[in-house]
């Protein structure tokens, strides 16, 4: 069964899965980015096409979601898979996914506004360019996002099974012990088995998924989530994390264009 690590771009889903793969899958707690590993992502193109799907046409990509997940989802153990899409046609003819393959979600949403530099540098695209995709959307988009906030909703229906967790970016900054164990003991209540911390690992884990450490760490080893920028060298991952602050690096009419698309949903996050 799946366990969703589910967000919006540039909203923290490789800040968790840095702390949850060294919790999950060591012995001690030690962090490499291999480790990561243990966390899939979807889509995976490699697997719809070894399934004879076309995943160059999005329409095939939403018939053959389930049957990919199906695929390599083994339903009596737990699978954690991040992704970037959004919860299409919950309950409906091409669902994303389904009861049957899922177990739960954890959404990582983020403020829109910070998303926006993050992304902006990630996509290469000037700040105009990013701002209209995150509020507009793209339909013929590979991975289905939506916008922020149609991603951000979309989630939703799992709450009505007891199966959503939703953590904030900047609580997974700023309140890293006390959100992670809020994590760890959704994760274990899904599972229906009693949690226990164990404290050392918890301590280790907290020690090096640092932002700073894990900054170092890909100087030193690189990380293949990073993109190559028009001179063909590697952008780094790891930029500013929480130092990046919209209210002195996004324009005064573009912060005023996402606040006004996202007006319901910043102001349920407390974002307004």
């Amino acid at each position: 069964m799946i366990i969703w690590l589910a967000s919006y771009p540039k909203s923290g889903n490789t800040m968790l899965r840095t702390m949850l793969s060294p919790y999950l899958f060591t012995k001690d707690g030690s962090f490499n980015f291999d480790i990561m590993k243990n966390i899939k992502q979807f889509p995976n193109w490699a697997v719809f096409e070894q399934l004879g799907v076309n995943y160059k046409d999005h329409n095939e990509v939403i018939k053959n979601s389930i049957r990919v997940q199906e695929s390599f989802n083994k339903k009596e153990t737990v699978g954690f898979v991040k992704t970037h899409n959004m919860l299409f046609n919950f309950n409906r003819k091409y669902p994303f996914t389904n009861l049957e393959n899922t177990l739960g979600v954890i959404y990582i949403v983020r403020d829109p506004r910070n998303v926006a530099l993050s992304y902006a540098r990630h996509l290469k695209l000037s700040l105009e360019e990013t701002v209209k995709f995150m509020t507009k959307g793209k339909a013929n988009d590979m991975f289905l996002m939506g916008n922020w906030a149609e991603n951000f909703i979309s989630w939703k229906p799992f709450l009505n099974y007891n199966k959503y967790l939703l953590i904030k970016y900047e609580d997974l900054v700023s309140k890293r012990e006390e959100t992670f164990i809020k994590i760890l003991q959704f994760i274990f209540r899904l599972r229906n088995i009693n949690f226990t911390l164990d404290s050392k690992k918890m301590e280790t884990v907290l020690k090096n998924t640092t932002f700073e450490n894990l900054k170092n760490l890909e100087k030193e080893k690189g990380f293949r989530e990073s993109i190559k920028g028009d001179d063909g060298k590697q952008i780094p991952f790891f930029d500013k994390g929480k130092s990046r602050d919209w209210s002195k690096n996004l324009d005064k009419n573009l912060t005023e264009e996402i606040e006004r698309c996202f007006k319901n949903e910043m102001m349920e996050l407390g974002y307004l």
